[in-house]
């Protein structure tokens, strides 16, 4: 059953069109992710379909019947209230159920009147009502979805008491998505909703989806989480939107298969289009009456052909390419025993890791853990509390800041990169400047006017022009839409130089990163390979073993050997905790023996009796000789 369709449907802001020709339909229970460059009007559709803007022609058809929730990518929530209060009040119909039940049970708990018998039995009859009302609509487990909830989407539940005012904007947003799943729309519309998340958030948001029974419509740029979620792909472009079924990766390949076939059935008609017309121009120039009919005649022809329009061709920066100016050493970083807190918070301490000539190498852990900080310490922004950092012999480092605190909002982008790079040439900072979409008089334009994703394009380009041959980048595909980040992975990927990156990006740390560091407070665990593996790896910690000795420059006798002595420790292990639980067992025995003995002792017929009163004394001094022998056996197996 249709539950959202649209028909030519049209947007213009003067003369710029953002919509063109909008047509699609959307069935119950489709998961549906809407791609297309920054700038295609996702956001702007979006804000159609919830009725907060009006479109300029078209049809538009939405199932009344079917509640509409909307997550929206910035937004401002507004409230006094705490975390806790404003998801409870997504419940307000259950709340007054709750109270009205607590009105009854204190009438039930009135002394009972036989003059007032029908009163009586209507304060039951309405309890019963009201409880079944209650229980029906889920009154026993609200409080738990809602601790489900903000737990899952990265809330503790000190957090749930923090008032939404004093939240930063990632925190609303987290807040708001909250709620939207809360209430549980039949029809869900998604604007970004991984942006700050962490990967654990993330990875939970995607399971409560996949089971989510509503129709949903995600714009997203994380590549990872549309695989995980749609059956169906949405991509805007040129005004339009081409549909493909699958998931993005499906829909990918689809679409390159799509552009294929359209762009030969565009060039064979293009060709012969000027064929046509070299030849109607030869009739014409014959310039007598047969060849000029005959032109008239084939030009009219020529005319009545439904023209095949040039396939959607994205545009994006595709022109990265990251080179080093002069080679590092082999050793190019490496990090003892770092620690950082700020006042009573600890971030991390016992920090150590090493980063070589070459590698790709990601961190990532949880939101607020300190991986930024670490960055920070690393080009010496801020002071570790203890350790060492050390930067290898001809080490230059270039720094991706996610924050873009880099850039000085008062300049315009061509003095931004010129002053940077004052040795270039005007035609060398334009045709740079092009290459990151930065064309004519958009040079001109001052830094505090530019979109999230612009000040990333003059971030990505002023690194590029630096040649420094150790990145730090810090989640560098946030505002980049997917050609971007396609090209980006591309340059990463034949950049000779070394990598270290943040990001919660699970399509590019699959695809360019090779060693993964996750952070904690205890310091970082190594992974030796991409995401993929590194999830592999946490659910199953033996497998890739034997690969990893490997790598290590381990022989294969030198792993027959490590394997032997590991099964003859483990052999060891099993022997110890097998002595431990025997003697804990007769520990138990003697002290229960012991326990009898002492009771013994209560008895009148063994303290009336001194004969029998030493032999159960002398009992009770072995056994508790016994015990302590015992007790200093499994200390020392326990040590």
């Amino acid at each position: 059953m249709i539950v959202m369709s649209c028909k030519n449907l049209q947007k213009s802001y003067g003369i710029d069109v953002i919509l063109e020709d909008v047509t699609f339909s959307i069935n119950e229970g489709e998961r549906i992710g809407l791609i297309g460059p920054n700038g295609a009007g996702k956001s702007t559709l979006f804000r159609i379909l919830t009725g907060q803007l009006e479109h300029d022609n078209g049809d538009l058809f939405i199932d009344k019947n079917k509640k509409l929730g909307y997550l929206a990518q910035h937004l401002d929530l507004d409230s006094s209230n705490t975390i806790f209060e404003e998801l409870t009040s997504v419940f307000n119909e259950l709340i007054s159920i709750e109270n009205k039940i607590k009105e009854l049970e204190i009438k039930m708990g009135e002394p009972y009147d036989p003059a007032k018998e029908d009163y009586h039995n209507k304060i039951i009859k309405d309890y019963t009502t009201y409880t079944e009302l209650y229980n029906t609509k889920g009154g026993y487990s609200y409080k738990g979805e809602i601790g489900r909830v903000l737990k899952g989407l990265g809330f503790s539940e000190e957090d749930s008491k923090k008032s939404i005012n004093i939240l930063s904007g990632g925190q609303k947003t987290r807040v708001a998505l909250c709620k939207l799943l809360l209430i549980k729309p039949e029809i869900l519309l998604l604007d970004e909703p991984t942006n700050h998340l962490d990967l654990d958030a993330i990875e939970w948001l995607e399971d409560y989806l996949k089971a989510y029974k509503g129709t949903i419509l995600i714009i997203s740029h994380d590549r990872y989480f549309l695989d995980c979620i749609t059956d169906k792909i949405f991509e805007l472009i040129n005004g339009h939107i081409n549909c493909f079924n699958g998931n993005y990766t499906k829909a990918l390949d689809l679409k390159k298969k799509d552009y294929e076939i359209k762009l030969k059935a565009y060039e064979l008609q293009q060709a012969e289009i000027k064929r046509q017309e070299s030849i109607i121009e030869r009739y014409r120039s014959f310039n007598r009456e047969k060849s000029i009919r005959a032109a008239e005649s084939r030009q009219k022809a020529l005319d009545k052909v439904e023209r095949i329009k040039a396939p959607d061709k994205e545009t994006g920066v595709t022109k990265i390419r990251f080179e080093t100016m002069i080679k590092s050493g082999n050793d190019v970083l490496h990090v003892e025993n770092l620690s950082k807190s700020f006042g009573d918070y600890l971030l991390f301490k016992n920090l150590d890791f090493d980063i070589k000539s070459g590698e790709k190498t990601a961190i990532i852990g949880e939101n607020g853990r300190g991986k930024t900080t670490l960055f920070k310490i690393l080009l010496d922004k801020i002071k570790s509390d203890s350790g060492i950092k050390i930067l290898g012999k001809n080490v230059f480092i270039g720094y991706y800041d996610q924050e873009q605190s880099n850039l000085s909002m008062d300049k315009t982008i061509i003095d931004e990169v010129w002053d940077d790079f004052p040795e270039l040439t005007t035609t060398e900072v334009r045709t740079a400047l092009a290459a990151f979409l930065f064309t004519g008089d958009d040079v001109f334009k001052t830094i505090s006017k530019l979109s999230g994703g612009e000040k990333c394009r003059i971030n990505l380009l002023k690194l590029m022009l630096s040649k420094n041959n150790f990145l730090l980048l810090d989640e560098p595909t946030n505002h980049l839409d997917i050609v971007s980040r396609e090209a980006l992975e591309d340059a990463l990927l034949n950049y000779d130089g070394t990598v270290l990156v943040i990001s919660h990006d699970r399509y590019f740390l699959n695809k360019v990163v090779s060693k993964i560091y996750e952070l904690n407070i205890d310091g970082a665990k190594q992974y030796l390979g991409n995401y993929s593996y590194y999830v592999e790896k946490k659910k199953n910690p033996t497998r890739f073993q034997y690969e990893e000795e490997i790598s290590e420059g381990k022989t294969k006798t030198q792993i027959q050997a490590d394997k032997k002595k590991k099964r003859e420790e483990q052999k060891l292990e099993k022997e110890k905790k097998l002595k431990i639980k025997n003697i804990e067992d007769s520990i138990a025995n003697f002290e229960t023996q012991m326990e009898d003995l002492q009771n013994q002792l209560c008895l009148e017929e063994v303290y009336s009796n001194p004969e029998k009163s030493v032999e159960v004394n002398n009992s009770i001094s072995n056994l508790q000789e016994n015990i302590d022998k015992l007790y200093e056996e499994w200390e020392e197996l326990n040590s």
